[in-house]
């Protein structure tokens, strides 16, 4: 009896020992993000480097400089890092042109 329960003892204990190496990676993606914030919830047409994005701006009573914006497809452009040209369009009229530096992981939020 002695004897099965030494072997048990000892395949539990090999059994559970990690075997191999295990690697993780992690870090921030490379990108990074550009918001529009007006007086009221409008549809606006961003053109940034001859690419144009219909979306709509975030209405300035939602959006306060200690909060942050809810990133979603309606209200935030993906972009890489760098300078990029920037102009913005509403009812038919360019509101914004200006050119910005983007850097990673950084979210600009462009007041209109």
């Amino acid at each position: 009896m002695k004897k099965i329960i030494m072997t048990a003892v000892c395949s539990l204990l090999l059994c559970s020992c990690g075997v191999g190496s295990y690697s993780v990676s992690s870090g921030k993606a490379d990108e990074g993000m550009l918001s529009f914030v007006s007086a009221d919830k409008t549809a606006l047409v961003v053109t940034v480097d001859e690419r144009t994005y219909d979306m709509n701006s975030v209405k300035t009573k939602a959006w306060r400089k200690d909060r942050s914006i809810k990133k979603t497809a309606q209200n935030t452009i993906f972009l890489t890092p760098g300078k990029h040209e920037v102009a913005v369009s509403r009812d038919g009229r360019e509101v914004y042109r200006k050119t910005l530096y983007i850097s990673v992981q950084e979210h600009k939020i462009v007041e209109l």
